[in-house]
């Protein structure tokens, strides 16, 4: 193993110690590259000032040092409290006005009773705010980091050398010897990671490939770790924290042993649990915002993320400020996220939000790429296509109106355009591109839970399960009177019937399809106005609009769709709000995954019926000219433009989607940024620039924006619509993926520098994944094969041209398919019609004479029928039945072909890692190790210390 960059091989270990203790010759031991300067044992502030921080001594002169210099420097950051000693853990908000005061006093005496320590401050804007900080002591983190199963950092032992010190030295074995890196030992605890020998072989290959690389440039899109130092977290073995085993854990300051976000959850766990009355369900900090006790609860940021001095000569003010220049600042919008800072600032369930984010978007550029590769094919291929010649050059072809009356007859050829803009989507590269997508959805999927199974590792989740979820208030309060044991605590808890349950489970149900009628009726309203308008246009005195009524329509009928969307996304909101309430889910986790299935549900309805109309139902039921289907008798229902419907897809897709995300991002920064802005604007009025720069956090804080009362519901919704978007009609918009893409990179950064700047600090919770989530992924992939193979099928061209050129064309029987064999394929898809055979409702006002100077006597259309003077007039010709046979057949086809891909790939990747396995078994024999050398070692200690003071003792172990 070659050393890095940075360091080189210095010496070798020739201590009697390293030699008698040499592993087995087969096996080579790897450390990790340490990603910082420090190692993580220290506190987090520790971590971010800038200097030579290679020293980890447990030196008691220098902590006391430091000690004496923080609490003057502390008064005065709005961070601890008076006496500059106590770090602020939590704040509650309430107002002196408020009448809920009995409450709250009991409350307040009862989280002294658990040992919290509280200072109160009134507000420096309003007399009538009070702001209670409340700090946990060592006593009370430790009781409760050991109830809730917090892993901390455990100490390292030398597996190699039993009876040595548990110092590790950075190195790596090589050739029977311990070899020094950086010519530096340093107390580390890092994983150790054992891989097997490799043959020489390989061995060489991989020396070969690291010297090719040392000739490339440096990866610009890694963090910059030597002006940023511990950007990430070092790998490190854990363990639940015990105070009975406190010795087995490196403290070297017990103020600053539990970071920040770890030292907030513990508050709130106690908050939760805490009586604010008499009665079993009096209890609980939500409950006393709920009833507006308290205003606000929240933990603190810590400190400003803006400073006069530049990160990299300076180092970072503190974790926000390192969050704001690495993460959430637009100059760093291609480098990786630090997620292993997101995770120590924000938690994992957040953290776990951006690692998902961050793959996916990582993810979309193979498919933006084939995207476009697909949309440029078409563009080079344009001049040599067949049939957007034909249509081009089809100005002898007359073709009937497309709506009643007012529309006039028109040239092929002036399609000419639209033919040319639809060969750029429906081209060659099409199936495959559908094809590829379905494999890439499931590859996606398959890769995300490898990647969080590593992340889960890297954060001690995998052995994380969530406690016994508290029963809701609101569960609490309905199903007081019937109680049941808790199969799991054994305690009573309120109970709801079967019956009960499944008759709220029924009207809920008939809600949502209640609610997916109303999407229905706003589309079939949008029909209407698409029949209506068509002819209007074509009426309008304008010549632009009345030559292009059909586009005009599609795209007014979009933009106001889009109206509706975003309107009804509001009334879906309350009433999935107000069908969740009504089912009485038993915990938070249920109610919250009802919701959201309920939301994902209305909005996917919501968001792509349109699409679904346009993509299976336009043009396919209009009947044919002289007998016209009718929407009550009244409106001829909207054909295809002569160039086919795809066009129409194309538009509706391509609209929707910039306006979304154009309104998701508007909504997500710009309207916390204005509401933070005006009350920046008031105090700045009220109080002058100078008092307001002098305000506390807690007052700071207090004036940004909570985080959305859902949690990170809006941003995953946001984030799976767009997944749908991307792949369920990605075969009609091959640039979705590349729309996507550019969009992703933008709200990463607009997600963080929201989280960072705009928000108020969330609580750091913790997950192990992305929940109903994943499902619901799940269930898109599957539904974009069925839909892609339909819109290939029924949309698009392809099937037709496909039998055209094998059974009908001039290379008929020949087993050919190119543009060559494509000729006559325009006039072979067109119908003709009798121009008296129209009825008199849809008899257009003009004869047509502008084209020949004398009345039209046929037209053409659309459709596989037989001409007016056949035996059976219009008629489905035979060529209809072989496409259809052809579709079908294709769609069976693909979805069977595409989906058996799709198991096979989910097969073949396992969801866990080999080496992540290898790791994991290593880790619990080295713990084990660990526990025990740590034990024998006290033991031995505590041996010596009695044999030096004379006492003795029988039957001692060891």
């Amino acid at each position: 193993m070659e050393a890095s960059s940075s360091g080189s091989m210095v010496s070798a270990v020739t201590s009697g110690k390293a030699k008698t203790h040499q592993p087995a010759k087969d096996v080579n031991i790897f450390f990790d590259e340490l990603e910082g300067v420090n190692s993580p044992s220290k506190d987090d502030d520790s971590l971010l000032h800038h200097g030579n921080l290679t020293s980890t001594s447990d030196d008691a002169s220098r902590l006391e040092v430091v000690g004496e210099e923080v609490p003057d420097k502390n008064k005065t950051n709005g961070l601890y409290f008076r006496d500059g000693k106590c770090r602020i853990d939590y704040i509650l908000v309430y107002r002196k006005s408020n009448p809920q005061t009995e409450k709250r006093e009991v409350f307040e005496r009862n989280i002294r009773a658990e040992g919290l320590q509280m200072e109160k401050e009134s507000s420096l804007t309003n007399s009538d705010i009070i702001f209670v900080k409340l700090h946990a002591p060592w006593e009370v983190l430790g009781k409760y980091a050991e109830l809730m199963n917090v892993r901390m950092p455990f100490r390292p032992f030398n597996p190699f050398n039993a009876g040595a010190p548990c110092i590790l030295v950075r190195c790596c074995f090589l050739n029977g010897h311990f070899i020094e890196i950086n010519g530096r030992s340093r107390r580390s605890r890092r994983k150790i990671y054992y891989l097997h020998r490799r043959y020489k072989f390989m061995n060489r290959i991989e020396k070969q490939i690291s010297r090719f690389r040392g000739w490339l440039p440096r990866k610009p899109m890694k963090l910059d770790k030597e002006t940023l130092p511990d950007l990430e977290e070092n790998d490190c073995y854990t363990a639940p924290f015990s105070q009975q085993r406190i010795h087995h854990f490196i403290i070297h300051n017990k103020d600053t042993f539990f970071n920040n976000a770890t030292r907030s959850r513990i508050v709130h766990h106690i908050l939760q649990r805490v009586k604010y009355e008499e009665g079993k369900n009096k209890i609980g900090l939500n409950r006393l915002l709920s009833n507006g006790s308290y205003e606000a609860a929240f933990p603190l940021h810590e400190g400003s993320y803006r400073s006069k001095n530049s990160i990299k000569t300076h180092g970072a003010e503190n974790h926000r400020h390192l969050l704001y220049e690495c993460w959430a600042s637009w100059g760093v919008w291609y480098k990786y996220q630090p997620l292993d800072l997101v995770r120590r600032y924000f938690g994992e369930k957040i953290g776990l939000y951006f690692a998902w984010l961050g793959w996916y978007t990582g993810m979309l550029f193979p498919a933006a790429f084939i995207g476009l590769f697909v949309f440029l094919y078409g563009v080079t291929t344009l001049n040599h296509c067949q049939v957007s010649k034909e249509v081009c050059q089809a100005t002898d072809i007359i073709m009937c109106p497309i709506c009643d009356k007012y529309c006039p007859f028109m040239r092929l050829s002036d399609s000419c355009i639209y033919a040319k803009v639809t060969h750029l989507f429906d081209n060659g590269a099409t199936v495959f591109f559908a094809v590829f997508m379905a494999v890439w959805a499931t590859v996606f999927l398959e890769f995300w839970k490898r990647r969080r199974a590593v992340i889960a590792y890297d954060w001690d989740l995998i052995d994380w399960e969530e406690e016994e979820e508290e029963i809701r208030p609101q569960f609490e309060a309905k199903y007081s009177k019937k109680e049941r044991m808790n199969p799991i605590s054994g305690k009573p808890e309120p109970y709801q019937a079967f019956a009960d349950k499944c008759s709220r489970l029924i009207v809920s149900a008939s809600g949502i399809f209640f609610m997916i009628c109303v999407v229905i009726a706003a589309v079939f309203g949008i029909v209407i106005y698409r029949v209506v308008t068509v002819s209007t246009f074509a009426a309008f005195k304008w010549a632009l609009i009345r030559n292009n009524s059909q586009v005009a329509t599609t795209g007014t009928a979009v933009c106001i769709n889009f109206c509706i969307i975003m309107l009804l996304n509001v009334l879906y909101e309350k009433v999935a709000l107000f069908l969740t309430n009504l089912e009485q889910p038993r915990t938070e986790s249920e109610w919250e995954n009802s919701f959201t299935l309920k939301m994902f549900l209305f909005q996917f309805v919501n968001l792509n019926s349109s699409t679904f109309y346009i993509a299976f139902f336009l043009g396919r039921f209009t009947g044919h000219p002289g007998a016209y289907l009718r929407l009550i008798n009244r409106w001829r229902l909207e054909e295809c433009h002569p160039s086919g419907c795809l066009i129409d897809l194309c538009m509706q897709m391509g609209i929707i989607m910039v306006l979304k995300q154009t309104w998701n991002n508007f909504m997500e920064l710009g309207y916390p940024l204005i509401q933070n802005w005006w009350t920046r604007r008031k105090l700045r009025q009220e109080y002058g620039t100078q008092r307001k720069t002098s305000f506390p956090q807690w007052e700071k804080d207090y004036n940004l924006q909570p985080m959305n009362a859902y949690g990170l519901f809006d941003e995953y919704l946001e984030m799976i619509l767009q997944f749908g978007f991307t792949t369920i009609f990605v075969a009609a918009f091959p640039l979705a993926p590349l729309l996507a893409l550019l969009n992703n990179i933008i709200e990463i950064r607009l997600d963080a520098y929201k989280f960072v700047t705009q928000w108020r600090r969330p609580l750091a919770s913790r997950a192990k994944d992305i929940g109903i989530w994943y499902g619901i992924l799940e269930g898109i992939g599957i539904l974009s094969v069925i839909t892609n193979a339909f819109v290939i099928a029924v949309t698009s061209d392809f099937i037709p041209r496909l039998v055209y050129a094998y059974k009908y064309g001039p290379c008929a029987g020949q087993g050919e398919a190119g543009q060559k064999c494509m000729v006559g394929y325009v006039n072979a898809s067109l119908s003709v019609f009798l121009v008296s055979d129209f009825e008199n409702r849809s008899e257009p006002t003009s004869n047509g004479s502008e084209f020949s100077g004398s009345p039209l006597k046929y037209c053409r259309y659309r459709d596989y029928r037989d001409p007016p003077h056949s035996p059976v007039p219009y008629g489905y010709t035979l060529q209809f039945w072989h496409v259809l046979a052809a579709r079908l057949a294709f769609i069976i086809v693909f979805e069977h072909l595409v989906f058996c891909i799709k198991h096979l790939i989910s097969y073949l990747i396992p969801d866990l890692p080999k080496d992540l396995r290898d790791r994991m078994r290593r880790e619990k024999y080295l713990i084990q190790e660990m526990m025990y050398e740590a034990e024998l070692e006290r033991l031995q200690k505590e041996r010596k210390e009695r044999k030096k003071n004379g006492k003795s003792y029988h039957n001692e172990w060891p």
